[in-house]
């Protein structure tokens, strides 16, 4: 029995990339849907202020989720099928 280790060492690196790429769409999704205004910009923005993100985070947000969920569920499909 011999082992590839140039395989085992593809299969870590492309893990590893995916890995990265997946948790830091999340955080961009996180970052776009969560941003509220700081107690600064509160203090003068006075009642015209909104604590919601501006529409473009918030579709930039639920874009990185719906990336996210794609990622997963094709994993999903991959382990199901096999």
């Amino acid at each position: 029995m011999s082992i590839d280790w140039a395989a085992l060492g593809q299969v870590f690196g492309v893990t590893l990339v995916v890995t990265v790429g997946i948790v830091g769409l999340f955080t961009v999704g996180i970052v776009g849907t969560a941003r509220t205004r700081t107690e600064g910009a509160a203090a003068t923005a006075g009642a015209a202020g909104t604590d919601a993100p501006g529409t473009g985070a918030r579709i930039g947000g639920l874009a990185a989720y719906a990336v996210c969920a794609a990622a997963v569920a094709y994993g999903i499909y991959l382990i199901v099928a096999a």
